[in-house]
């Protein structure tokens, strides 16, 4: 059995679960998502609990049944409590604003880098070095989170650039003068 499949969801209050044609549809207090689920898994709501089953003990099955549950856990969470991911940003003059639905990066670059947040995400700077992009969608958040890191991700010498809140960036010792 799968370690991660087997273990059931609990559904808080509040929160409902229905199969769509598209795959599930979770509502909670902070919104509604939905998601598509591997065809072979099965998916049952009972005491409260969401339980997975699976058809065989394929390796295709045993993978698919860990995915599934995972997939539908983050929806549940999403919706009850929600994502957040935290982002600092470290180089003199390096600064981030956000001004209505765009987010605005000085990176260092000739020209300042503009990003528009996606629906359903929020951004919040504080201090200008310090980002925080929440939401209810985990995929949405660290993708975001990802593509912001992408623009100037932590050089190894200086440790200069964007990284996440709870990264350790390996520093490397630079050149040494000849003796």
């Amino acid at each position: 059995m799968s370690r991660i499949g087997k273990l059931p969801i609990p559904l808080p209050s509040g929160v409902e679960i229905k199969t769509v044609a598209e795959g599930v549809q979770v509502k909670g207090p902070k919104g509604t998502l939905t998601t598509r689920l591997p065809e072979q898994i099965a998916m049952e709501v009972s005491d409260g609990n969401i339980v997975f089953k699976r058809p065989d003990d394929s390796k295709m099955s045993r993978s698919l049944h860990g995915l599934a549950r995972a997939l539908c856990a983050n929806l549940v969470a999403g919706v009850t409590e929600g994502f957040k991911k935290g982002l600092e940003i470290q180089g003199v003059g390096y600064r981030a604003s956000v001004s209505g639905n765009n987010l605005s990066l000085l990176l260092g670059y000739s020209h300042p880098v503009e990003m528009p947040i996606p629906a359903g995400l929020s951004v919040s700077v504080e201090n200008g070095v310090s980002l925080v992009v929440e939401g209810i969608d985990k995929e949405l958040v660290g993708q975001f989170a990802a593509n912001i890191r992408s623009k100037r991700p932590p050089e190894p010498y200086k440790g200069k650039g964007v990284r996440y809140a709870d990264e350790r960036v390996r520093r490397k010792v630079g050149k040494t003068g000849a003796a």
